[in-house]
């Protein structure tokens, strides 16, 4: 019940991504809407975490933000258009952005479900990092593959593109459980 509950709070952190990539459509209107629905989602999930100065919904809350002014307010089609790459890459950098300046944004979560006195050990911080890392790289695919999907519109079909982000989501979300639950039972090995 634990892991659920922790997987739960860890994709809430993820829902104004979630929501804009289901939400953003192949419309300009659809992206608007998308861009302010995960602008207020941005604020309603995540206020405790900005509140505590989680970088993650941070950086989260200043795209969606940014989104808002280029694409609601300036019309700007050339960030509309690009929304696939600008969307990914942004996410993937915040990520290795977390992880260049040591503070992994999964360390923060962990922090939150840790005693103080587990904070500072090294195992945790590595696993944190190596979770990071592993969300960094999916989410740098993920930038690669709609900058390919622009280099090469005709190539397949939409769904295939989205699929991919899906199973990039997925991918991730099953490694961090599998891995959490892993390393946890190095930790607390079961008693024989």
């Amino acid at each position: 019940m634990k892991e659920l509950k922790e997987l739960v709070k860890f994709l809430l952190g993820f829902m104004p991504w979630l929501l804009f990539l289901f939400l953003s459509g192949h419309t300009l209107v659809s992206l608007e809407r998308s861009v302010l629905i995960s602008l207020l989602a941005s604020l309603i999930f995540s206020f405790r975490e900005l509140r505590k100065g989680f970088i993650l919904q941070w950086g989260t809350l200043l795209f969606f933000v940014a989104c808002t002014i280029t694409v609601n307010f300036m019309n700007l089609r050339l960030v509309a258009e690009n929304m696939g790459i600008i969307s990914n890459g942004f996410f993937a950098c915040l990520i290795w952005g977390t992880i260049l300046i040591g503070k992994p944004f999964t360390l923060q979560y962990a922090k939150a479900d840790l005693p103080k006195e587990r904070w500072d050990d090294p195992a945790l911080i590595h696993s944190c990092r190596f979770i990071a890392i592993v969300w960094a790289l999916l989410l740098t695919l993920s930038a690669l593959i709609a900058y390919f999907r622009i280099l090469n519109p005709a190539l397949y079909p939409d769904w295939i593109y989205f699929d991919i982000n899906i199973g990039v989501i997925l991918g991730g979300t099953v490694f961090t459980s599998l891995y959490k639950k892993y390393k946890r039972n190095q930790y607390h090995p079961a008693k024989q």
